[in-house]
């Protein structure tokens, strides 16, 4: 039996699928004429479901990501890594 502890790391599958869900997010709320980027920062920092529309099921969608996640996968993002 091995006696050290194993790492493994499922940030880029994770990235990815916050990717895609930001992605549609953006993409509900344009297609409805709101401002993604004022929406989505406002469900952020709020948690409030409202801030993001249901069309194309955006709503259902981000509200899968945990919010430190997608905090970290954006802050990370933002500084190149």
């Amino acid at each position: 039996m091995d006696d050290f502890t194993r790492k493994f790391r499922i940030t880029a599958d994770k990235d990815a699928e916050i990717h895609h869900i930001l992605t549609t997010v953006y993409q509900a709320l344009e297609e409805k004429g709101y401002n993604p980027i004022n929406q989505i920062v406002g469900y952020i920092l709020s948690e409030d479901p409202t801030y993001i529309t249901n069309h194309l099921g955006a709503r259902t969608m981000i509200r899968k990501i945990d919010r430190d996640e997608l905090l970290q996968v954006l802050v990370r993002k933002y500084l190149g890594q």
